[in-house]
């Protein structure tokens, strides 16, 4: 779950917010704002709150940004639309507007959001930490 959900950001040298989630010893060490999980006490583990996304500000993963203004992928088909790709074609505008992979594919070095856990697997993990995060 956490592969497939919390990895992308929460592991290697320079992992957001210094979690880890890799190893059950970087998961219990915790981040630079301290220990996310409390063994024995799935209610008091940040983690648990986090990827349950009952706050708001502290929901894992994070809901994507929105780019604003006249940047990011939709200015850029817009002005291929109008200067070189056909109008009224916009898997054509797509293509034209990316040279990083396929139509639909993120850009190079931009890796989709992960999905938020589900209910199931928050169960999971609060069952987990309430026999003691072993």
């Amino acid at each position: 779950m956490f592969k497939a959900s919390c990895l992308q950001c929460h592991s290697g040298d320079r992992p957001r917010g210094g979690l880890r989630l890799d190893t059950i010893e970087h998961a219990l060490k915790g981040g630079k704002d301290g220990a996310v999980i409390a063994p024995g006490d799935s209610e008091k583990s940040k983690l648990v709150i986090a990827i349950s996304q009952l706050d708001p500000r502290t929901a894992m993963p994070p809901k994507p940004r929105r780019p604003m203004g006249g940047s990011g992928m939709g200015a850029s088909i817009s002005a291929t639309n109008s200067s070189n790709a056909p109008q009224g074609n916009s898997e054509h505008a797509m293509a034209a507007a990316s040279t990083n992979g396929p139509v639909g594919a993120p850009p190079r070095g931009m890796m989709p959001m992960p999905k938020p856990l589900t209910a199931a697997e928050v169960g999971l993990v609060r069952a987990w930490i309430d026999q003691g995060a072993k």
